[in-house]
């Protein structure tokens, strides 16, 4: 496995050139730490199930009970941690201010046609909700990383936020949600997900109303 495939901080990361995923990410100090490391550490245990059972060679169905107890994990930990996130009151920066909200949407948009194709984007108050597609390859050949996308997006966005907010120190929690997208239906509900997050904050009674929210054909 090339190293770009697989990374974790406090969650494990997978990767893949040419696949659409589901991306959230949040402000620096969003959501408690412990919270963080308690799910992740949850997540990486049942991982080391998946892992031992594939390679001891058990049965088709054990191996895929423990992938199905796996993505129920995260799918409820993802949510969990959304939940935190739309109740969030404390925070230092609010990214739905219009400077920083198009800061932000000029950064995701800027690979476009060239490393990737959007799907869906929203800015909330203190965190980011990001559908896409990456292409397999750029225009000179080059692989494609998820990592290095999210890297170059979180580092732009938050030196121009840091400047225009007159402020120092770290914007972004290093970590990131990123779900693969299986197929077309679940594409669409990543993307309903995601236009809709401002109506179930209760922020807006339309997702068109929310000055953060881009859905692209």
């Amino acid at each position: 496995m090339n190293k770009k495939e697989f990374h974790r901080a406090n969650l494990p990361h997978y990767q893949q050139p040419g696949q659409a995923y589901f991306i959230t990410w949040n402000l620096q100090n969003a959501i408690p730490a412990k919270a963080l490391k308690e799910y992740g550490e949850k997540l990486s245990l049942i991982k080391v199930s998946v892992d031992f059972a594939e390679k001891t060679k058990q049965s088709p169905e054990q191996i895929n009970a423990l992938k199905n107890d796996y993505r129920f994990l995260r799918k409820m930990m993802l949510k969990a941690l959304d939940d935190i996130l739309d109740v969030g009151n404390h925070i230092d920066v609010n990214l739905s201010k219009t400077e920083n909200t198009s800061i932000i949407v000029n950064s995701l948009r800027f690979w476009e046609g060239k490393k990737l194709k959007n799907f869906a984007i929203c800015v909330m108050p203190n965190h980011v909700h990001w559908v896409l597609e990456l292409n397999s390859s750029d225009e000179n050949g080059e692989v494609v990383w998820l990592d290095d996308i999210l890297k170059s997006v979180k580092q732009f966005s938050s030196t121009q936020i840091n400047k225009s907010e007159n402020r120092l120190g770290k914007l972004w929690q290093k970590e990131s949600w990123d779900t693969t997208i299986r197929d077309n239906r679940h594409l669409y509900k990543a993307i309903e997900y995601t236009r809709n997050n401002p109506v179930k904050a209760g922020l807006v009674k339309d997702w068109r109303d929310w000055p953060g929210t881009l859905v692209f054909e």
